[in-house]
C-alpha cells in the first residue's frame, strides 16, 4: 500500500513540507487509542537472537534511525514503536539556526536518493534537552553534535563541549558530527589537528564524568584511505568507541537522473542507493584495518533486507536507515529484522 498509494502522494509534495506533515501525523496517530499497540504488533520484531550489547548497551535490534531524520528530538518514541532498536537524534549545535535557504532537500526517485543541504537546522540544545525531559524516552537515543554554522573553526571544540555538556544526561550514546557537507568549514573540520582537538575535548570531558558514555564519530564517505587511516589513528589515541561509517557524499557520479537536473539542485549531501557500495568499502576496510575490535555503525543506501546484510557482513555491528525509509516505507526495518532472523535460522 505504501508504495502503490503512499508514497505517490508524498512525493507529489515538496519534501522538507511533507516531511513535517507526515511527523505532525505520527506523533498525532500514535497518541490516538488502539493505534500504538497496533503500531508495535505489526512493526516490532521481539527475539534474543536480535539483541545486540554494545559499550553496555543493550539494543533490542540492530536497526537504527539515523539522525536528520529527528532533528528536532520529537519522534524518537514514534521510530520506537515503528520497530527501530535505536534512534539517533539531531545533529543539535549549542544555539539554534535556521539552516540553509529553502529549498534545500530534493528528491532524485529514478536514483532511489536525495541531495539534502539543511545545514543543522536546529532550535539549539537547551530546547531539544526541554523537550526529552517532557517527553521520557522509551528507546535507546542517541545525540548527535555539531557546531554552528558561525562558529569558527577554530572554536569549533567549544561548540562541541557545550552541546555534550547540556545533552549528556539525556542520551545513551554521543556521535561527534564533523562530516556533514551541508556545513561551513566541514573540510577543515576533518582536517587531522581540527579533528584531533575536537575529539580530544569531547573525551576530555567524558572521561571527567563519574560514569562516562559511548562516543563515536561519524566520517565522511569521501574520505581516501589515508585519511581514513588518520582518522583511525586520532579515534585510538582517544579512545573514541565506534566509527559511524558514512555520513552523505558531495559524489555526483553514476547518477541516472539528468545532470542539468542534479547540477540545478546545486550542493547538498547525496544519500540513498547510490551511497550503498563506498559506504559498504569504508566498513569493510575499517574493520579490517581494526581487526574488527572497533564497532561500526553501518549507514548509506540501505534500501533492501539485503542492504542491511550486505554492512552486518562487512563488519558493522549496527545498521542505520534514513533515505530507504523514506523511499520503502515504515516496514523496512521490521523486513530487515526479519531478513536477520531468516539468515541465522539458514546459517
Amino acid at each position: 500500500m505504501y508504495k502503490r498509494i503512499i508514497k505517490p502522494f508524498l512525493f507529489a509534495h515538496d519534501p522538507e513540507r511533507i516531511h513535517r506533515v507526515v511527523a505532525w501525523l505520527l506523533r498525532v496517530g500514535m497518541r490516538m487509542r488502539g493505534v500504538r499497540m497496533l503500531a508495535r504488533n505489526y512493526f516490532l520484531v521481539s527475539d534474543d537472537r536480535l539483541q545486540r550489547n554494545l559499550w553496555g548497551i543493550s539494543f533490542p535490534n540492530p536497526v537504527g534511525m539515523a539522525a536528520g531524520f529527528d532533528k528536532e528530538g520529537k519522534l524518537y518514541n514514534e521510530l520506537a514503536d515503528l520497530g527501530f532498536g535505536f534512534v539517533e537524534i539531531g545533529t543539535f549545535t549549542p544555539q539554534p539556526q535556521p539552516g540553509n535557504p529553502r529549498p534545500r532537500l530534493f528528491r532524485l526517485p529514478g536514483d532511489r536518493a536525495l541531495i539534502n543541504r539543511m545545514g543543522f537546522n536546529n532550535d539549539g540544545v537547551d530546547e531539544t534537552v526541554e523537550r526529552i525531559k517532557s517527553n521520557k524516552p522509551r528507546c535507546i537515543i542517541g545525540g548527535n553534535i555539531g557546531k554552528n554554522t558561525d562558529t569558527l573553526s577554530e572554536d569549533a571544540s567549544e561548540d562541541y563541549e557545550i552541546a555534550f555538556q547540556k545533552l549528556f544526561p539525556y542520551v545513551d550514546y554521543f556521535v561527534i558530527n564533523v562530516s556533514c557537507p551541508n556545513i561551513s568549514n566541514a573540510v577543515e573540520l576533518q582536517d587531522k589537528e581540527e579533528l584531533r582537538t575536537i575529539v580530544n575535548k569531547v573525551t576530555e570531558v567524558n572521561n571527567s564524568k563519574i560514569q562516562s558514555k559511548p562516543v563515536l564519530l561519524k566520517i565522511s564517505p569521501d574520505l581516501n584511505n589515508s585519511q581514513i587511516d588518520d582518522t583511525l589513528e586520532i579515534v585510538n589515541e582517544a579512545g573514541i568507541h565506534g566509527i559511524i561509517a558514512t555520513n552523505t557524499t558531495i559524489a555526483r557520479s553514476g547518477l541516472t537522473t539528468v545532470p542539468e537536473k542534479v547540477e540545478n539542485m546545486g550542493d547538498g549531501g547525496l544519500s540513498g542507493k547510490p551511497l550503498h557500495k563506498r559506504s559498504t568499502e569504508i566498513i569493510k576496510y575499517i574493520s579490517k584495518k581494526t581487526r574488527k575490535e572497533l564497532p561500526i555503525i553501518g549507514v548509506g543506501g540501505i534500501m533492501t533486507p539485503e542492504d542491511a546484510l550486505e554492512k552486518l557482513k562487512a563488519g558493522a555491528s549496527l545498521v542505520q536507515l534514513y533515505t530507504g525509509f523514506i523511499y520503502e516505507g515504515p516496514s523496512l526495518a521490521r523486513r530487515i529484522n526479519k531478513a536477520i532472523l531468516k539468515h541465522y535460522s539458514s546459517s
